[in-house]
């Protein structure tokens, strides 16, 4: 570790990006990522195997009293006996086909795909040689993350990785409270070190913080996940934001950076509340979105159940519906959507992950051009429905209706885009009306057409009260994008 912590030194020296926020402001978002509005995520690990609960099980099967502990003792045992450890055996990703799911991904319409790389129980998805805790020498003994990021770019996916190493800090933690297999000594290398005790999340000082030694470790991780695998996105979970994290964090940035110059590649990093400098990386908002248009480029990321990240027997799923809306929702003010899904433990993703996926996709195909490189029109968005603006705010279908109408710009054309017009053949968009003289319109030029993508030739006008449009009624519940030609 110390050798490659004076390679994270050398590359900070030489490049121009340096470890402080003054020098991260330098930083630019690609343009591939301004464009880019839909990538896949992907929660597969060890965790798949128990397929309880969340992706969370590794720390709650630990906590005395709660549903995965009660779980746990019940299908396997005693925790001293049977451990978080002991299902590692068990992941055998006998069915993953990296060519299959990137051919999934590619049918869905997405650009970018972001598997997680280490999750908060320590299990690297991909060959490490700083822990012998990897799916290259253990479980599947697969290099996963290398695979699945090779088939991705073969197709033109933009390949990506996410960490969620730091948490790992306190995640074990509630083993050592009883008789498990979580036990004193832990040393460096060992599966659950350091195991601490849990802190409140939202305490950005709380003791005891990491260590110079676990943050050293850390930062070697997510660099040499860098080195090996060249990701163009790199996506962080929360607790990065923790005060002790700070210096580690700005080493990264600048290391990472500093590499993408060396590649002649642009990238971006993925970070969620204030954990990074405004500007020096990109804002992601975990299930949730903005309620307004943002002059800078943002992220959702969500999943296809609202009650886990990992496949688990009990998923609640969304609709492709309730997905789609909100996806035309976030990019009309400047936004992306991550969507996750979870692949079962022996490699093969659930037929309702897929069906979504591909409904998605079926819809891009047709609408493609009002969401893919589009831009902000001067308004994102009018009608009734209000949008809860935050983190964790998008697990109910929110109540789209006909009146719902989001905006893009792409090619010269305006696309108004009606959420729901589902039993409807005719929509009114307030926001091209005719202007008189008291009134100052959103839109004062010439329209010289309008059509309707994926549906029959519409009829036509404008006035003082919108652009009025009649065309065939609408069966399916998915958004309808209108293509408005102006002059």
């Amino acid at each position: 570790m110390k050798d490659y912590l004076k390679i994270i030194d050398s590359v900070i020296e030489k490049g121009r990006f340096k470890d402080t926020w003054e020098s991260l402001q330098q930083y630019r978002v690609p343009q591939w990522y301004e464009k880019a509005k839909f990538g896949i995520f992907i929660h597969w690990g060890v965790y798949s195997v128990p397929a309880f609960g969340s992706e969370w099980y590794s720390r709650n099967m630990y906590i005395q009293g709660s549903p995965e502990f009660e779980h746990h003792i019940k299908t396997y045992g005693p925790h001293k006996d049977f451990g978080y450890k002991d299902f590692i055996p068990m992941f055998k990703a006998e069915n993953f086909d990296p060519a299959q799911w990137a051919e999934l991904f590619r049918a869905a319409g997405a650009q970018y795909v972001v598997p997680v790389a280490e999750h908060h129980d320590g299990f690297q998805m991909y060959d490490s040689e700083l822990s012998d805790w990897c799916a290259a020498k253990m479980g599947p003994k697969r290099d996963v993350l290398g695979e699945l990021s090779a088939r991705c770019r073969e197709l033109g996916l933009v390949n990506g990785a996410s960490s969620h190493r730091v948490e790992h800090w306190f995640f074990m933690g509630h083993g050592k409270e009883f008789d498990s297999d979580i036990r004193e000594p832990l040393k460096r290398g060992d599966f659950y070190w350091p195991s601490m005790p849990e802190p409140n999340h939202h305490d950005l000082f709380s003791e005891p913080a990491p260590s110079d030694e676990y943050l050293c470790d850390w930062l070697c991780r997510c660099c040499e996940l860098v080195d090996k695998y060249r990701p163009r996105i790199v996506y962080f979970d929360w607790w990065i934001q923790h005060s002790a994290v700070k210096p580690y964090l700005k080493k990264f940035a600048a290391y990472y950076y500093n590499r993408a110059d060396e590649w002649g590649e642009e990238v971006v990093i993925n970070y969620k509340h204030d954990a990074f400098e405004f500007g020096t990386a990109v804002v992601d908002i975990e299930r949730g979105q903005f309620a307004d248009a943002k002059p800078y480029v943002w992220q959702t990321d969500t999943a296809v159940a609202t009650n886990s990240w990992c496949y688990t027997e009990h998923n609640w799923y969304k609709t492709s519906t309730q997905i789609i809306r909100d996806l035309v929702d976030i990019v009309s003010k400047n936004g992306r959507l991550l969507l996750n899904i979870g692949p079962r433990a022996d490699g093969t993703i659930p037929d309702e992950d897929k069906k979504i996926l591909l409904e998605i996709g079926e819809w891009l195909k047709v609408n493609g051009d009002a969401i893919y490189g589009a831009k902000l029109w001067r308004k994102s968005a009018e009608g009734p429905t209000e949008i809860t603006e935050g983190q964790f705010a998008d697990a109910a279908p929110k109540p789209y209706t006909g009146e719902d109408i989001r905006f893009t710009v792409n090619g010269g054309n305006i696309y108004a885009i009606c959420l729901n017009m589902q039993g409807k053949s005719s929509v009114t968009v307030k926001s091209l009306a005719v202007a008189d003289a008291s009134s100052k319109p959103n839109f004062n030029g010439i329209i010289k057409s309008v059509s309707v993508l994926g549906h029959g030739t519409p009829v036509w006008s404008r006035d003082e009260e919108g652009l009025k449009i009649t065309t065939d009624e609408i069966s399916d519940d998915k958004p309808v994008v209108f293509k408005i030609e102006v002059d």
